[in-house]
């Protein structure tokens, strides 16, 4: 059976006056209908660029997707024009960003925010499009929700907007809903919320779900597969329990490494990654980790590798990668 989402070398670029930002350097992945994967990198890797470039909200000038397909439902959104691009967004796709107070008008009220996208995609009156907004709020757990249409974005705490902009996602019933960092600027207790608010509703609604993050500790019992980015490359790709337990690209083990650990048995310093991310107005002819990477050989220095089969459903971007995973091993980055 074909993949809901299917992306398939993936290229975009950012032309500005310093020159040409390699943002997203021919990517590709898969997703099946009801999963969850998770796409995780630094700041700067390409993540949200790409997932951007999927819902053709790139902003033209001066980004431009230059290549690759994506296909969903029969079709290559990267084809579309922005018109049938619209009645795609938030409709059969749908996305959480990570700031609710950037992405909610603050001059409009909550209700029409909400009642918008259901008068324009499933063409409701306006007072079926409140019911089903009521109904929305209800269901992320906004309190006196009938009461609260009329209220405006400033009006709700941190943890209700990001309740609000995930009830605007999924008011439409989207096949795929994408979550860009949306918990980053809520506190930890509601963060937890957040991700088990949007777990729960997954569930019960059947979709399925790309977490973009920099963490790879939350998303370990979230997802069932993991694409790790860095420098506009997918540089580790697979099943989420065969990439933790057998690490196969030196990014990954940094940051698998970095990650505080709860049960050791003694006090230990906390793994860096040394150096700096690479310089994306270069363009890529190298492996972009090397200069960080103490794994790197001459042939590192030569060709950027391309990604490649380790294991079944395990893919890995690194001319070295059994050294790597036999260093993983030791570690025991897996527990």
């Amino acid at each position: 059976m074909a993949p809901l989402l299917d992306v398939r070398n993936l290229v975009t670029r950012f032309y500005t006056e310093d020159g040409v930002v390699y943002a997203v350097n021919g990517i590709s992945y898969t997703l099946d209908e009801g999963e969850s994967m998770a796409i995780v990198g630094e700041s700067g890797s390409g993540k949200s660029v790409g997932v951007m470039s999927i819902m053709g909200l790139i902003p033209s000038p001066p980004g431009r997707v230059e290549g690759g397909e994506v296909w969903y439902a029969g079709r290559d959104l990267v084809k579309l024009t922005q018109e049938e691009l619209r009645q795609l967004r938030g409709n059969e796709i749908a996305m959480i960003f990570q700031d609710p107070m950037t992405s909610l008008n603050p001059v409009l009220t909550v209700g029409l925010q909400l009642t918008e996208s259901l008068e324009l995609h499933l063409n409701m009156s306006n007072a079926q499009a409140k019911e089903r907004a009521v109904e929305m709020l209800e269901l992320v757990g906004i309190p006196n929700a009938a009461d609260r249409l009329e209220d405006y974005p400033h009006q709700f705490s941190g943890g209700q907007r990001q309740r609000l902009m995930i009830a605007m996602a999924l008011s439409c019933n989207p096949s795929i809903l994408i979550a860009d960092e949306p918990t980053t600027a809520l506190d930890v207790t509601i963060q937890a919320q957040i991700i088990e608010l949007v777990q729960k509703l997954q569930k019960e609604l059947g979709m399925a779900i790309i977490w973009i993050t920099h963490d790879l500790g939350v998303v370990a019992g979230m997802v069932q597969k993991l694409a790790v980015m860095y420098a506009g490359f997918i540089v580790e790709y697979g099943d989420v329990n065969e990439l933790y337990k057998h690490t196969s690209h030196p990014y990954t083990l940094g940051l698998l490494n970095s990650i505080p650990k709860v049960d050791a048995k003694e006090r230990t310093r906390l793994a860096s990654i040394e150096g700096l991310p690479p310089d994306l107005l270069i363009e890529p002819k190298y492996c972009p980790f090397a200069p960080r990477c103490a794994f790197a050989v001459e042939q590192c220095w030569a060709e950027n590798p391309p990604l490649i089969s380790v294991a079944p459903a395990h893919s890995a971007a690194c001319w070295r990668w059994e050294a790597v995973r036999s260093q993983s091993a030791k570690v025991g980055v897996a527990a």
